[in-house]
């Protein structure tokens, strides 16, 4: 069995910084890509960002230049450190990943259960 973990949420005023961080654990082979993904109120869910086994990095338009995503192998943790935060950043953000339990099983993606951030003065 795998689990995501998310931390780092919390209400934050507009401009300011919020770094989010998720651990996975469990019965796991390997990790492919990990990522970021938010879900606004009445909206589905978007990816923010995404980062592959090798560090090769993804970014949507609207986040580029403010977050930045990063990983460790080694721990099995991915990272979201975002700055100049903005109220329409507001959201539940979600820390997915394509893990592979097994040698012989193909990867399949896990979700955690989310951490709001709340950009609001």
């Amino acid at each position: 069995q795998v689990r995501l973990v998310e931390s780092g949420g919390g209400l934050v005023q507009p401009g300011g910084s919020l770094r989010l961080s998720c651990t996975a654990s469990g019965r796991i082979f390997k990790i492919n890509t990990m990522g970021w993904y938010r879900q606004a109120p009445g909206k589905q869910r978007d990816v923010v960002a995404t980062v592959t086994r090798d560090g090769s990095k993804n970014y949507t338009d609207s986040v580029k230049g403010r977050f930045t995503i990063s990983r460790d192998n080694a721990e099995n943790t991915v990272s979201l450190q975002m700055n100049s935060l903005k109220p329409d950043d507001t959201a539940v953000y979600y820390c997915g990943a394509r893990i592979a339990t097994h040698p012989l099983y193909s990867a399949v993606d896990y979700w955690g259960k989310g951490t709001l951030v709340t950009v609001s003065s």
